[in-house]
């Protein structure tokens, strides 16, 4: 890319501090604050953390760098009350524990607690033990993965990569099989407000509403199942 610089498993360095998957040509969050979009779109988009309590089921499509469960866990910790949120990400191409300490370096207060999501990460781990929170990452693509998976989710966390690059992450069959594993009243959100993917979600029984977005981007999408 134009200004980036070349790094490890697939990805480009946007100004030094961005990773760009080369894959998708996509940046894994926004240039203005990923973490400010973060709980902008994923935690105010869901009703968190008014609606956290213990055992709540938060599911992810696209793990990415992990800035997503750790904003989560800071949102958690934040409420202060006993008990342990559950957090299962889907995540096709999991970065090295190199690249992600690199991308969370951008934001000092995300990579002031990541230390325990790292240490496991490097050695291999794919569930995650912290404080007040478990989590599972689930390598493999989601389309196969997902109908397979036991869990109900009280909240989605749609962060897979644009869809007009990542089409695949964004069908009507993988829309449908998010909705299979949503807990009645369970909630939706995403950054991306592409009329294609708000019909699949509707039409896989949500409730679809446009909402402003976050910084430049006018819109985003949340629902709550039917």
């Amino acid at each position: 890319m134009a200004g980036g610089e070349q790094g490890e498993g697939g990805l480009d360095w946007r100004d030094g501090i961005v990773p760009v998957s080369r894959r998708f040509d996509d940046p894994y969050f926004s240039l203005a604050d990923g973490l400010a979009e973060t709980r902008h779109v994923f935690l105010d988009g869901n009703g968190l953390p008014a609606r956290l309590r213990d055992g709540f089921q938060v599911a992810e499509l696209g793990f990415g760098t992990g800035l997503n469960l750790l904003a989560l866990w800071l949102c958690w910790q934040s409420v202060g009350a006993p008990g342990v949120v559950r957090f299962t990400s889907f995540e096709a191409y999991p970065l090295m524990v190199e690249e992600m300490a690199r991308a969370l370096a951008a934001f000092p207060e995300a990579a002031a607690v990541a230390g325990p999501l790292l240490a496991q990460w490097a050695v291999g781990a794919r569930v995650i033990e912290m404080p007040g929170l478990r989590a599972e990452v689930i390598v493999g693509d989601a389309r196969e993965r997902l109908p397979d998976w036991d869990g109900v989710a009280d909240a989605w966390f749609l962060d897979g990569f644009s869809p007009a690059k990542n089409p695949e992450l964004w069908s009507d069959d993988l829309m449908r099989a998010v909705a299979a594993h949503t807990a009645p009243g369970g909630t939706f959100a995403t950054y991306t407000a592409a009329g294609h993917v708000r019909r699949a979600l509707a039409g896989a029984g949500f409730a679809v509403e446009r909402r402003a977005g976050h910084g430049r981007k006018r819109h985003m999408t949340v629902g709550i199942l039917a």
